[in-house]
């Protein structure tokens, strides 16, 4: 059986699917930049990616590319799509970014082209970004703003 809502009926009651009709319409690219509270720098390094899980390290680790980078999150260019809302754990290439292992919930993924996949992970701890990294993703913008 199911339930019928407990203001069904009321032609007072807020209708809940029209407000998320209008969240959804401002949930535009733009918009969520411009929410960001970060600086989120362009940067290309080599990220492992495995499961968050130790029990599950063993099914696999894929390599990435890195397309920038914040204190709170990243973008990853992957080769296979991941699950959102799974735990992953990503190790940078020590020689472009001085970080420690780091913990990420997979929030977005997207295909970009068939062997291509763009994956968006927030950080469970907020990382300190290093002067250098920063100095390198500014040098480093002119030359190429995308990983594609």
């Amino acid at each position: 059986m199911i339930d019928q809502p407990n203001n069904a009926g009321d032609p007072n009651a807020p209708d809940s699917s029209s407000e998320f009709l209008a969240e959804l319409e401002r949930n535009t690219a733009s918009e969520i930049r411009r929410q960001r509270t970060q600086e989120r720098f362009e940067v290309k390094a080599k990220v492992i990616v495995q499961p968050g899980n130790t029990s599950d390290l063993s099914k696999f680790a894929i390599q990435g590319m890195t397309g920038d980078i914040s204190e709170q999150g990243c973008r990853v260019l992957l080769p296979r799509p991941l699950q959102i809302g799974d735990i992953y754990r990503l190790a940078f290439d020590e020689s472009v970014f001085s970080l420690p292992l780091v913990f990420a919930r997979c929030v977005r993924c997207r295909l970009v082209r068939e062997d291509a996949f763009e994956i968006g992970y927030i950080f469970f701890s907020p990382l300190e970004l290093s002067s250098s990294i920063k100095d390198q993703a500014k040098s480093g913008a002119s030359e190429s703003s995308t990983l594609l």
